[in-house]
């Protein structure tokens, strides 16, 4: 089992940048590809990014490709979210999850544990 805290979210005009971390309990953090996903109000869940169990392999969904880098330190049990220009529509409460099944799923049904959530707005 893992549990997981974010950390990061806050307020922050269009083309700027934040960074988001989630910190993993336990010692198999390194077993679990690990996501980001995010939710606006009204909305569903939706994938923004993957990371295979070594960190060589990313995924990322289209509306975030180019801007948003998925990267991983398995020494510290964490996984990073660098968002560089950043739009209003990208304002959401943001989840880091784990998942020890599959792949870089894009799928929030395939991810075992999930962290709290952390905010993210974009002013325009």
């Amino acid at each position: 089992q893992v549990q997981l805290v974010e950390s990061g979210g806050g307020l922050v005009q269009a083309g700027g940048s934040l960074r988001l971390s989630c910190a993993a309990s336990g010692r198999t953090f390194s077993s679990y590809v690990m996501g980001w996903f995010r939710q606006a109000p009204g909305k569903e869940r939706e994938f923004v990014a993957a990371i295979s169990r070594s960190g060589t392999n990313t995924y990322y969904a289209d509306s975030v490709k180019g801007r948003f880098t998925i990267a991983r330190d398995n020494a510290k049990n964490t996984v990073y979210l660098q968002m560089n220009s950043l739009k209003p529509e990208d304002t959401a409460v943001y989840y880091c999850a784990a998942n020890s099944r599959q792949l870089l799923a894009v799928t929030a049904s395939a991810y075992d544990y999930w962290g709290q959530g952390t905010q993210v707005t974009v002013s325009s």
